[in-house]
């Protein structure tokens, strides 16, 4: 590779960590996007002009191509579906990584693999890691998308017996097929070994809980990102290996701070189909106990007089697209002389952020945001906690309830409040399939239907 080319690969390199720099706050968001974009363009570039790169016009073509679908799912897709789409550009990544390997074994000649007439053995342990790490996200992604998008059960148990072994004879496999191609390069053991990878990309995902699907989308994340890394040790191409472990890197810190805001072991999240302890069983409290119910006119007459409010946002919001109206009555609020603050769950909604990027498009002040260890502490001096769609991230039972699959998940202390307003379409469980206590409180007061005609409903009595 020529200097001129690596000059500008370092540079797109820098680039790309200067766009998560960006990206880790709100306020810089979207000047590290502009960045991560430019990162990108100038490595297409560069890349179009090293010697062994061939048909640009096809490549070009592919790229309009992909570039005009990506202009067009971006548009259309709604900020509920964001989270689908995001498990959807992940499934792409690794399905790359496995087609990558599949051209480098069956033409090794193209990818200057050969060496003393047969593959290298170090390009041979690339293809295999590659395509067991692209052919788990491939699949994996796929079932996250499913779960997301309601076309799959919140938590399917796959080996109801003795899952520890089912664990042990699948990893024992997985890793005999990897040896013994990185061996022998046997085209029937790099089909098995992708075979198997898609098989437990399957398994991996779909006993995953609703309350952790989060970190599951992070970990996808981190896994197209070494698949990126990978297939760039297959191409040769540095940009390529740095770009992925970046993704990677970045992926996998995000799902441990999650996890740890969650009071959760990642083993635990992502091998949750290999738990002993797995249980189909559903927390549903079917008894009817009493609660209180509220309208728009009663939250006014009440909101109006408060001066502390803490709106907690969850998925239901999101369904709705109730957050400009959640602006509007902010606005309102504080023209009173109300203190109004956002507290968010680091699991809010179907991915990491997701709530954030909500109350940013509706144009909250990012100052007005908080994280659930900066706020939590200030339930108990706020005269309302106006709680919308949100429902295991509010649920008393994570710290009261050891038989609950949300139990010691660090959640927002809403019930602290003088008064909770809870906003949500019925009484139905919440993505954990587990029925939120706080509903039955003395200081909770229900107010069911969608959540936007709610709020402006709110605000034309306010």
């Amino acid at each position: 590779m020529s200097s001129t080319a690596t000059f500008f690969y370092i540079i797109s390199a820098v680039l790309f960590i200067l766009s998560l720099y960006g990206l880790s706050s709100p306020k810089t968001s979207r000047h590290g996007n502009y960045l991560g974009i430019a990162g990108m363009l100038l490595a297409i570039i560069t890349t179009l002009f090293l010697p062994q790169v061939h048909n640009i016009l096809l490549i070009l073509l592919a790229i309009i191509i992909g570039g005009v679908i990506g202009y067009v799912v971006a548009n259309k897709v709604k900020m509920t579906s964001m989270p689908q789409l995001v498990a959807g550009f992940h499934s792409l990544v690794g399905l790359c990584a496995v087609f990558i390997a599949i051209g480098a074994l069956w033409m090794p000649d193209s990818f200057g693999l050969i060496e003393d007439g047969k593959i290298k053995f170090a390009s041979k342990i690339e293809m295999g890691l590659g395509v067991v790490i692209g052919a788990i996200t491939f699949t994996g992604s796929i079932v996250a998308f499913l779960k997301l998008n309601g076309n799959m059960s919140s938590k399917l148990i796959i080996f109801k017996k003795n899952p520890k072994r089912s664990s042990k004879i699948i990893a024992l496999s997985l890793a005999i097929l990897l040896i013994g191609f990185c061996i022998f390069g046997s085209k029937f053991l790099f089909i098995a070994l992708t075979l198997l990878s898609l098989f437990i990309g399957i398994i991996l995902i779909a006993p995953v809980g609703g309350a952790d699907m989060p970190v599951v989308v992070s970990m996808l994340n981190s896994y197209s990102g070494w698949a990126s890394s990978g297939i760039g040790f297959t191409l040769n191409n540095p940009l390529l290996i740095i770009a992925g472990a970046l993704v990677g890197a970045s992926g996998a810190i995000l799902s441990y701070i999650m996890c740890k805001a969650m009071n959760r072991s990642i083993f635990n999240v992502i091998f949750s189909g290999f738990n002993e302890n797995n249980s189909t069983q559903t927390h549903s409290n079917k008894e009817q106990r009493p609660i209180k119910i509220a309208n728009a006119e009663d939250v006014a007459h009440i909101i109006k007089g408060s001066s502390s409010i803490i709106i907690v946002p969850g998925y239901g919001m999101a369904v709705a697209g109730a957050q400009h109206a959640v602006s509007e009555m902010t606005h309102l609020l504080e023209n009173t002389g109300a203190s109004v603050k956002f507290a968010i769950h680091p699991v809010a909604g179907r991915m990491p952020g997701h709530m954030n990027v909500l109350l940013a498009e509706a144009n909250i002040d990012y100052e007005k945001v908080f994280e659930l260890d900066e706020i939590n502490s200030e339930f108990r001096n706020a005269d309302i906690a106006f709680v919308i769609g949100a429902n295991d991230v509010t649920n008393p039972s994570a710290k009261t309830d050891k038989t609950s699959p949300i139990y010691g998940m660090p959640i927002l202390d809403v019930a602290n409040a003088k008064t909770v307003f809870f906003i949500k379409r019925s009484m139905g469980a919440g993505y954990a399939g587990v029925d939120n206590e706080l509903f039955y409180n003395e200081n909770t007061m229900m107010i069911f239907g969608d959540a936007k005609k709610v709020v402006e409903e709110i605000v034309k009595n306010l």
